[in-house]
Order: C-alpha cells, then sequence, then structure tokens
C-alpha cells in the first residue's frame, strides 16, 4: 500500500467545526464489510444491531487542558506551550511544543497566567519545536496540577476551529473518559451519551475498557510514499487483566467485540497473543494498522470520518477492506456527512 492510494476529495464545508447537540444523534454509516453495503441510520441506533453478551472496548483516556500561553522573559513575546507529557513529576519536568520555536532557548523563562502563577525555565531542546521545561514551583504535586491546568485550554485541533469555545471543555471528550494523559481525544467514542450506554446495558451488552494516551502522532503528516516505512509516534497504553477476561468470554460464547476508535483498535491488537488471545499489557505502542493487517481479536469497529492520507483512514481501510472502504467514503461525502473528530461515525461490520 502506498499513501497516494488514500486521496479523497473532501470538501471544506464537510469538516465538523461543532458538534451535533445531542451526542448519540450523529449520523451513522454501517459498512457491511464483506459485501460493500452500506446503511445510513443515527448513532443511537446500534443499540438495533447488538445483542446480549457482545462486547464493547472503549478508551478511557482523558484529554488535559494541554494548550497554555505564557510570555517569554524581558521581551515578552507571547509563546504557545503545548504540554505532551509529564516526563518527571518529582521534579516538575514536562514535554513540550512550543511556537514560535525560533525565538526560544535554552535558560529561557517563560511566565504563565495574568499574575505569572506559573514560571517555568527552557532546560533541553529535542527537536525544532520541542522542549523539555521544568516548572518552577515549591507546592504539592496536587497543587502544581491544579494550577497548570487551570491556566490550560482544551486542546482542540486548529483545523477543526481556531478558537475554544466553552461547549468544547466537555465535548471534546467522552462520557466515561477518568484517566487523565491524552492530548487528543478518542472521539468514536463521544457518540456514546449516558441514556444509551444505559440502554445498552439494559439489554446485556457488556463493557470493558482500556487506556491509550491519545498523541499528537494521530494527526501528524505522513511524509513517506511507502508506508512500510513510516513511523508512528509511541503512545502510553494499558490493557488490564478484567479486559482479557472479557474478551476471552466474549469469544468462547461467540459473541460480537467491537472495538470503539482507532487507539482502542491498537491497544488490542498490540497486547493481543499468538493463541488470540488478550494479555494484561502496561508499556507503550507506536503500531500502526494498515492494508492488508490480519485482525485478531475486535469483529466490528465504531470510527469517524477520517480525513485524506491520515493514518486514521489507513487503519480504518485495513479494517473494512481498501475497496469498500475507500467506495464507502465516496458515498459519505455524497451524501454529506461530517468528518473530523466533531463528525459522524461508521460502524464496520460483517
Amino acid at each position: 500500500m502506498k499513501l497516494s492510494n488514500f486521496k479523497f476529495k473532501l470538501p471544506e464545508e464537510l469538516i465538523a467545526t461543532h458538534p451535533v447537540e445531542e451526542r448519540d444523534e450523529s449520523r451513522l454509516m454501517i459498512l457491511h464489510r464483506k459485501s460493500g453495503e452500506v446503511e445510513h441510520l443515527l448513532f443511537k441506533d446500534i443499540l438495533n444491531v447488538f445483542d446480549d453478551k457482545d462486547l464493547f472496548i472503549f478508551n478511557d483516556t482523558k484529554v488535559f487542558p494541554a494548550r497554555l500561553y505564557g510570555n517569554k522573559e524581558k521581551t515578552g513575546a507571547l509563546i504557545e506551550v503545548f504540554l505532551l507529557r509529564e516526563l518527571n513529576e518529582a521534579t516538575r519536568l514536562w514535554d513540550v511544543l512550543v511556537d514560535p520555536a525560533r525565538k526560544i532557548r535554552i535558560g529561557n523563562k517563560l511566565y504563565f497566567g495574568e499574575n505569572d502563577e506559573l514560571v517555568a525555565e527552557v532546560i533541553d531542546n529535542t527537536t525544532s519545536r520541542g522542549r523539555t521545561l521544568r516548572f518552577l514551583f515549591d507546592g504539592d504535586h496536587d497543587e502544581f496540577k491544579r494550577i497548570l491546568f487551570s491556566l490550560g485550554n482544551t486542546p482542540l485541533p486548529t483545523f477543526v476551529r481556531k478558537e475554544v469555545e466553552p461547549e468544547d471543555e466537555e465535548r471534546y471528550q467522552t462520557i466515561y473518559a477518568r484517566k487523565e494523559g491524552a492530548v487528543v481525544a478518542p472521539m468514536a467514542g463521544a457518540h456514546f451519551s449516558r441514556e444509551l450506554l444505559k440502554r445498552l446495558e439494559i439489554k446485556g451488552c457488556e463493557f470493558g475498557f482500556i487506556t491509550l494516551h491519545s498523541g499528537l502522532s494521530n494527526f501528524a503528516e505522513i511524509d513517506v510514499e511507502d508506508l512500510l516505512k513510516y513511523k508512528l509516534g509511541a503512545e502510553e497504553m494499558f490493557v488490564d487483566e478484567e479486559v482479557s477476561r472479557l474478551v476471552a468470554t466474549a469469544k468462547e460464547q461467540n459473541k460480537n467485540v467491537c472495538a470503539v476508535g482507532i487507539s482502542t483498535m491498537k491497544a488490542l491488537e498490540t497486547a493481543v497473543t499468538a493463541n488470540g488471545r488478550i494479555a494484561p499489557y502496561e508499556g507503550w505502542t507506536n503500531k500502526f494498522i494498515f492494508p492488508h493487517y490480519d485482525f485478531s481479536v475486535a469483529n466490528r469497529f465504531i470510527t469517524n470520518f477520517h480525513f485524506p492520507y491520515s493514518t486514521m483512514l489507513i487503519t480504518t481501510c485495513a479494517f473494512g477492506g481498501y475497496e469498500h472502504t475507500m467506495k464507502a467514503y465516496q458515498t459519505a461525502v455524497k451524501e454529506g456527512y461530517r468528518f473530523g473528530p466533531y463528525g459522524d461515525a461508521m460502524l464496520i461490520m460483517d
């Protein structure tokens, strides 16, 4: 597979800039991957295609307010700082991106908040844009994190909307998000409302949770034509014994296992063993799934509609089949489906 195989024309007006009013009332396209047949429903209609003991696996990562704006010492220049991950809790070290990077050097200090509530010092240059910051703070870690996050903004991708709005704090997040660490929200799960989850539970469906802290590599531009040469950024993930048990039971009972989102699919395929079971896993993954990957765990997959040339489109094609998925995308454009994190959903099943 070559990158150029994943081109299609996406009209700008189909990029969703806001979520629908109710989470479960986004549109849903069902793609039957064996026949290529598609159906057009609302997301809440998934209640009709899942049965007792079918298993949903969700990613319970929680997006934190990763985008901050600070001022450089002496000059007062405005600097955008994008928090990526905490490197050391005790010394307040963070891996960050800065913009404009050319204005920041090792030893520079940055001040955050109207009253300079936080100060950080640049101690390392990791990439052309990346830096390591040490926040200078004397209080305990919980107080530091409270202040840091109070100064940050929801890291809504700028291709969705330039300005963050109050609704983004809630809607650029799943309702079951609980383990802080992501800078990209697993938005396939954002279509699930509390009411829909309750109705699925009443029907007898089972729910399992993995954690994968989604990073900016999801939106990174692929810079090679040969997909075998592309290296996806590493993301931290956790799979526990409970998920292993749930997957094993569902497979033994010949029930459907549905991966909700690219990140969930990636985590399951990272943790899978040679016999197709899931083993507990704690570590990092840079797994990049593209056609013709042989999936071992899920037989159903919920995802959003993704952009041309994106790793997420490529993984979707791997599960749904290249020809059927790309044809379904042509239909989605024709029918006015909404694309991107706030867009509509696709369920791929046999």
